[in-house]
């Protein structure tokens, strides 16, 4: 046991804090991408980046009460990408691993604790370096697929930031067999959108953050799968750890508060991912030639969930995909026709504000009712949303579910 423990100890000596070692998963990430390749961002894409944002920002104008939220145009390679995104991932990732570092020591017996005294820690440093290694790996994944720091519908990179990754971009245009160009402004027209929204709408980055945490915190751990995992870990060989695999070892709680949770993120979601479609095909309705096709594209991208569902699935058991997509940018469009642009993004106000998930059963009902929303032609929307400033504000909204 004593030279078991010993292995161990210098195994997973890697500096760390916290129930992920997440320098070891920025180091298994940096592999993945060293080994895939990352191409370095030449000044003609920064160059060209850049001017894809200013122009989104110009088109979006006539399509949105809300104004520009880009302070920063930035073109990214993958590993600035994990770099730049890290914050948030440990935010969302924190609370799940402390649960299945937690179930890891009550595997040890009660009797076997008290023999192993201070070195117990190392069932925690083990959980850590697993949880850590495989994170890594989604990370290095997802980094060499994502298009832009929006692109999943959460406020992943700084906050004012706008930033594309020209690689991912060149090869999905590639493989749409588009222009690059014309992808590029696609894509920095929903980066643009997403801006707007996170930007100017002060308490949505807590709303959407604070849903997933709520999901998160009603998700278990499979004590037999951890104890079979942990089974297939050779100390004396640290690759075993990046070799193992998590699925299963986290399940959602099938219990009404669980599918009010999920109910509620799916509903934060679908509405922010349907307004950005929606304000961005207005935009571009009449300028991108190849318009129609990108839209779908991208709507069969987010509805599959793509590679942050998977990433979420494995290793948190949440799912990030917008189930009801097409029926919230429907919604969005009624209600652009019978309250106009400024009446629809005021609606961004406040979260009791926002349509329920019943109402995308029926868009038209819902834009037809009449709401207190004051006089619009007065709103101001610089300041929209300081009635719901504070973090997480509205995840309590009883009808959202």
């Amino acid at each position: 046991m004593q030279q078991f423990m010993a292995q161990l100890q210098q195994l997973f000596a890697a500096p760390g804090s916290g129930p992920v070692n997440w320098d070891l998963a920025r180091q298994v990430a940096a592999s993945q991408l060293a080994s895939a390749g990352d191409p370095a961002v030449t000044p003609y894409e920064r160059n060209a980046v850049e001017e894809a944002l200013r122009l989104a920002d110009l088109w979006l104008e006539p399509t949105s009460a809300l104004p520009s939220g880009i302070h920063t145009s930035v073109a990214w390679n993958r590993n600035e990408w994990i770099y730049k995104t890290l914050d948030v991932w440990r935010k969302l990732c924190d609370p799940v691993a402390a649960r299945m570092v937690g179930a890891m020591g009550d595997l040890v017996p009660p009797e076997a604790r008290a023999q192993l005294g201070p070195m117990q820690s190392m069932v925690a440093t083990l959980g850590g370096a697993l949880f850590g290694g495989q994170l890594g790996q989604a990370l290095g994944s997802l980094a060499a697929e994502v298009l832009s720091a929006g692109e999943i519908g959460l406020p992943l990179g700084p906050a004012g930031t706008a930033a594309l990754l020209p690689a991912n971009i060149r090869e999905y245009g590639s493989g749409l067999e588009l222009p690059e160009d014309e992808v590029r402004l696609y894509v920095a027209l929903r980066e643009a959108a997403h801006q707007r929204l996170f930007e100017h709408v002060p308490w949505l980055r807590g709303h959407v953050l604070s849903a997933v945490e709520l999901y998160a915190a009603g998700i278990t751990v499979n004590r037999e799968a951890i104890e079979e995992a942990m089974g297939r870990v050779d100390p004396s060989n640290p690759e075993s750890l990046q070799a193992m695999a998590l699925e299963g070892i986290f399940t959602p709680e099938d219990t009404p508060a669980q599918k009010a949770s999920l109910a509620r993120l799916e509903t934060a979601l679908a509405l922010v991912e349907g307004w950005v479609c929606h304000v961005v095909d207005s935009a571009a309705g009449d300028r991108l030639p190849n318009v129609v096709r990108l839209a779908e594209a991208f709507r069969r991208r987010r509805a599959a969930g793509g590679p942050a569902e998977q990433t979420f699935v494995a290793l948190v058991g949440l799912e990030l995909r917008p189930r009801r997509l097409r029926e919230a940018a429907a919604l969005w469009a009624a209600l652009t026709e019978h309250r106009g642009i400024a009446g629809r993004d005021a609606l961004w106000g406040h979260p009791d504000l926002l349509p329920s998930g019943d109402d995308f059963a029926d868009p038209e009902a819902f834009a037809r009712a009449q709401l207190d929303l004051g006089d619009l032609d007065d709103f101001d929307f610089d300041q929209l949303g300081e009635a719901g400033d504070e973090p997480g504000a509205g995840g309590e909204k009883p009808d959202a579910s």
